[in-house]
């Protein structure tokens, strides 16, 4: 056989460049570009972009949470032509080191306060034996010392040098007293940090200890280029809420409804500077309502030899409830990508994204797209939100509504009356229930909670009492009287009087409420004779006092400015004068 050095080295090239273009491993230098948030979740899109030699490669995403969920996992590109995603995997990696920049970085804090804490400790030891050599040169010093044989005399220190010595020991006792309190201190302050800082490494490291994901992307590409692909994941331990600031502008008769998410990041990775979103939806709750199940009932059977209910009694099992693990199923465009997907490209080499839509700085709000069966917010600029699960506050949407007054009272509770404005949700975005800040002015209200407002539904603001509005109630008589020759009858008449003083500049409307008493007995009749019947109105055909189902007087008045207004209510029970009757004041 004759050795070809050419044909050799040839036939070498040949197989080292079909290796070269079966698989290259390429680590990407990735980022968080955009976040979208639900109730209870997050999807994360990373993305990373280099440019890459025709031939197969696998992108591998290093050092993600091992919290996210591989089902949910998704690539996408954009770039050269001709470059088509094979599949997506992941694989949980354990590593000895910390991979994570912020676990290591609170772990290189522990580490620094641990040192700090010897450095005390080493002190304080030297503290101590100072503390002793102190006390036993004290000691020495109170045994008289002789200064020869048998005969010889005792040396006694002086006075001065008692008072000198005493003096010495006291200040340099203190001294080591002082110094040791305050490394104590020391170290119960850097004990509360380490705690502190444990508490965090915790709640990102969890009970995995030190783990991480690697999710590797097979592309291949028919010729070279750059490439940018974006993977997607979901992602738990985040979550949204809404919030809301609501200040009244009485000058201006108007409402001015700050809406806010508060974001919750706990997945142990930072979003910095993304394009976050904010969506209505609640995936966890599955795509379609459950299956009901019949409802069967049964005569529960024994088995034979069995006298009564035991262990071995067999019970039906349609009459045991269901337990059932709902599993929330994946957004179907999150399903994982295994097929090949073609890259999008665009023509010429100019694969710059479009630039983002400017906005004025002073209208910056949320869009809002409404779905189906949720919404989602766009904020407008980008955000940064820690991974360390510390709630941050976006603002979604500024908006001046239309208020209505109304002042409320109960008198018969209270001699108050309460603030209420009625406003439209005039703007195209769904007001969710969440927690609400209400303001009067540049005045703190109340802290109280929001129901859910669709766009063009009505609701109302609770500012408090105002003393501008004086109410008074008084019980002005109280008169009982039995009638009746055989059939004996006991009368009792209750007057009451309700006045309403209008202490503002301004004409306001004033709604309150008086109870009358409600019969439970054909025996007892009750009669409202102030107002007269004919002066009530009922909800079909309002007048200023109504009379709701309940049996409460509800008075609507329009007071004039310094205008004072009194109400009378004039009520009788009547009852057979032997019937015991509860509910009579």
């Amino acid at each position: 056989m004759t050795y070809n050095r050419n044909s050799s080295a040839f036939a070498f090239l040949t197989i080292l460049f079909v290796f070269s273009t079966v698989l290259f491993a390429d680590p990407v230098d990735s980022r968080i570009s955009a976040v979208t948030v639900y109730a209870d979740r997050a999807i994360v899109t990373r993305t990373a972009s280099s440019e890459f030699t025709a031939g197969e490669h696998a992108l591998t995403f290093e050092n993600l949470p091992t919290a996210l969920v591989d089902q949910s996992l998704q690539a996408s590109g954009f770039g050269v032509a001709g470059a088509t995603i094979l599949d997506v995997t992941a694989q949980t990696i354990f590593a000895e080191t910390t991979t994570n920049e912020r676990v290591k970085a609170l772990e290189d804090q522990i580490k620094a306060l641990q040192k700090q804490r010897r450095v005390l400790d080493d002190r304080g030891k030297i503290l101590e034996e100072q503390h002793s050599f102190v006390q036993r040169m004290l000691q020495a010093s109170t045994n008289p010392t002789s200064g020869g044989g048998a005969g010889a005399t005792v040396v006694r220190p002086t006075l001065d040098e008692w008072q000198r010595l005493f003096t010495y020991t006291e200040e340099t006792l203190g001294k080591i007293s002082t110094e040791q309190q305050s490394i104590d201190g020391q170290r119960d302050e850097l004990q509360a940090k380490q705690t502190a800082i444990e508490q965090q490494l915790n709640q990102l490291r969890g009970a995995r200890g030190r783990q991480s994901k690697t999710v590797t992307v097979r592309v291949v590409l028919t010729s070279p280029g750059r490439l940018q692909v974006a993977l997607r994941y979901s992602i738990p331990s985040a979550g949204w809420s809404p919030a809301y600031d609501a200040r009244l502008r009485s000058a201006d008769r108007a409402v001015d409804l700050s809406y806010f998410g508060i974001v919750r990041n706990g997945t142990g990775e930072d979003w910095k500077d993304v394009s976050l979103t904010l969506s209505t939806a609640r995936p966890s709750l599955g795509g379609g309502a459950p299956e009901l199940r019949p409802w069967i009932t049964d005569v529960v059977r024994v088995r034979p030899g069995s006298s009564s209910f035991s262990n071995s009694t067999v019970i039906n099992p349609d009459l045991v409830g269901e337990i059932r693990l709902i599993t929330p199923p994946v957004d179907a465009e999150l399903g994982r990508g295994n097929g090949q997907v073609q890259i999008q490209t665009r023509s010429g080499t100019n694969n710059t994204p479009p630039p983002p839509v400017e906005t004025d700085a002073g209208l910056l709000a949320a869009a809002v797209e409404a779905n189906v069966t949720s919404a989602t917010f766009k904020i407008p600029v980008t955000v940064s939100v820690p991974g360390n699960n510390v709630s941050q506050k976006v603002a979604i949407k500024d908006a001046r509504l239309s208020a209505t007054l109304q002042f409320q009272s109960t008198p018969r509770l209270l001699e108050a009356a309460f603030l209420i404005a009625s406003a439209s949700n005039t703007t195209d975005y769904p007001l969710l229930a969440g927690p609400m800040n209400t303001f009067l002015d540049e005045t703190f209200v109340a802290a109280s909670k929001l129901k859910t407002v669709m766009p063009g539904e009505k609701f109302d603001l609770a500012l408090g009492a105002d003393d501008g509005i004086s109410v008074k109630r008084r019980l002005v008589n109280r008169f009982t009287e039995d009638t009746g020759l055989t059939n004996k009858t006991r009368r009792i008449t209750y007057e009451i009087l309700v006045t309403l003083t209008n202490n503002k500049t301004t004409a306001e409307r004033v709604a309150f409420k008086e109870p009358t008493p409600q019969s439970r007995d054909e025996k007892i009749v009750v009669k409202l004779l102030t107002p007269q019947e004919k002066e009530v109105g009922t909800l079909a055909s309002p007048r200023e006092i109504t009379r709701e189902e309940d049996g409460k007087l509800v008075w609507r008045v329009n007071l004039k400015p310094g205008e004072k207004r009194e109400f009378s209510l004039k009520v009788s029970v009547e009852h057979p004068i032997d019937l015991a009757v509860s509910g009579l004041d």
